[in-house]
């Protein structure tokens, strides 16, 4: 067992207990949580092999059928074959020669995800994933300290994002997203649009829809910690702490296999100028249980460039150093878990990012096979969150760099940009999964009614799907402004990204 030492010096073997405080929803200590994770790493093992690409677990042997460049495994094109669940813990024997993969793979546990045969179905709506008796509030919390207006566009946005695909699922949502134009817009649509949209115009309005969902006797699936005085534990799918420290930015060090994690550091404030300096490239990131996403806990910072350090910096006391890589390919891997708290994988999508390696929107269908070990991994690290409770969607953002090394980047445990488009898409053309498609916001200062309209001649032109979106004039915010998010699709990869890139020029981002 290889010791490992954090930035503070403190001992830290590869699976020693991991210090996490979790309180369960349902009052049981602690330390039974902690247990359960601990749980998650002593799993029956099995054999993966390079040549014949094959698995064994609890005496079955399949096979994982191989796909190039450019052609996934059915499973991994979101199709209705789904990946099994595995074991949290797998360890690998690999049949391959001595060269550096080799020597790299015998280091680490590896699960391989397996295709099977059409027995469970892909999930096309919210209600599928969740099942019945279930609210969700995909809504950040406003911090007690933290200005009203503050990023309350962001959050009232990403309430709305599951109305698309919510069927009958109760949904607490901004009343920005229920639009009247927008709504028939995505029912036309042939989308499974909530039919129980819960509104929201302000803050008190949000706390009121909240404590009426819990009431009307339903369990809140909280995608982002809320305060336990709104919404108690007992009355959460997933505790606020449990999803707080999933999401938090400095638990990969303890949920990711060392293999594929990037070199960073767990620094306090005082520590911060010294381990991120000017003349270094790096990544800063949050470490709190509280982020919230929206690429508004990340910052990264070229080598020699000017820092300004962003707003996290000034309320927070540690944060996540992290090195800054030179990406060749950029994943993010969907994946769900159900009531039976099975890991499966939704889909492999790409991501696109903009010039400073900010997200700016997915690759859906056609997309290039990450590495098995990388997709395996993300699915096991899946399964370990399931194990202590998790339930829902979530997207695991990966990469392979320019030197072949394979990393998981963040954990997203929420609904996300990349998961709604997905269920969208199993509902429009559920016999065409593996065509290209691509995601894009387009957003205008003004009423929602003016952004559609700008947009028409593409809508009547086919090829076009709505998926969510927002207009604060149905809102108490201060701030004029409305936002759509669509998927262009097509046949042609090339043709695709044109016309996403039309439409950007055209209304602008």
């Amino acid at each position: 067992m290889k010791e490992r030492k954090d930035s503070a010096g403190r001992r830290n073997f590869r699976h020693a207990p991991l210090k996490i405080c979790l309180q369960a929803a349902a009052g049981v200590t602690a330390l039974n949580e902690v247990s359960r994770i601990k749980a998650a790493f002593r799993q029956p093992r099995c054999q993966y092999t390079r040549s014949g690409r094959s698995m064994e677990t609890g005496g079955r042997r399949d096979t994982v059928h191989g796909a190039g460049p450019g052609k996934l495994p059915a499973a991994a094109r979101g199709s209705r074959v789904i990946n099994a669940a595995f074991p949290s813990r797998l360890s690998s024997h690999f049949t391959a020669g001595s060269d550096r993969s080799d020597s790299l793979h015998r280091r680490s546990s590896i699960s391989v995800p397996v295709v099977l045969p059409h027995a469970v179905s892909a999930p096309r709506s919210l209600t599928d994933v969740y099942g019945p008796g279930i609210a969700v509030c995909a809504r950040p919390e406003l911090a007690a300290a933290e200005p009203v207006n503050r990023h309350r566009h962001t959050r009232d946005v990403v309430s709305a994002r599951p109305i698309a695909v919510a069927a009958d699922m109760p949904v607490i949502c901004s009343a920005g997203g229920t639009d009247p134009d927008l709504l028939a817009h995505l029912r036309d649509s042939g989308l499974p649009v909530g039919t129980d949209l819960r509104e929201f115009r302000n803050e008190r309005e949000f706390a009121d829809r909240v404590t009426e969902a819990i009431s009307d006797g339903l369990l809140m699936s909280m995608e982002y910690p809320q305060p336990t005085t709104l919404c108690p534990d007992e009355r959460a799918l997933k505790s606020a702490q449990l999803v707080g420290y999933l999401n938090n930015k400095a638990s990969i060090t303890t949920l990711v296999d060392p293999r594929f994690q990037a070199h960073r550091s767990v620094v306090t404030r005082g520590q911060l100028a010294e381990a991120a300096p000017a003349e270094k490239s790096w990544v800063l990131k949050a470490a709190t249980n509280d982020a919230h996403g929206g690429s508004l806990d990340v910052y990264l910072h070229q080598a020699h460039e000017q820092i300004t350090l962003p707003a996290f910096t000034d309320v927070l006391n540690e944060f996540v150093v992290e090195e800054y890589l030179q990406i060749l390919r950029n994943w993010g891997l969907q994946f769900y878990v159900a009531a039976d708290a099975r890991a499966r994988l939704l889909a492999v999508t790409e991501q696109r990012v903009d010039a400073i390696g900010v997200y700016a929107g997915g690759r859906f269908g056609v997309v290039t096979t990450p590495p098995a070990e990388l997709l395996a991994e993300c699915l096991a690290i899946t399964q370990r969150a399931a194990d202590v409770g998790y339930r829902g969607l979530c997207s695991l953002d990966c990469a392979e760099t320019r030197d072949g090394q394979q990393v998981v980047l963040d954990l997203n445990f929420r609904i996300t940009s990349g998961s709604i488009p997905l269920l969208a898409m199993q509902s429009v053309r559920p016999g065409a999964l593996d065509l290209p498609a691509e995601s894009v916001k387009l957003t205008v200062a003004g009423p929602l009614t003016d952004l559609l309209a700008g947009i028409r001649p593409e809508l009547a032109a086919g090829g076009l799907l709505i998926v969510a979106g927002h207009d604060t004039g149905h809102t108490d915010s201060p701030l004029r402004q409305s936002t759509l998010q669509l998927l262009v699709l097509g046949d042609d990869p090339g043709e695709v990204t044109a016309r996403r890139r039309t439409l950007e020029e055209k209304i602008g981002k």
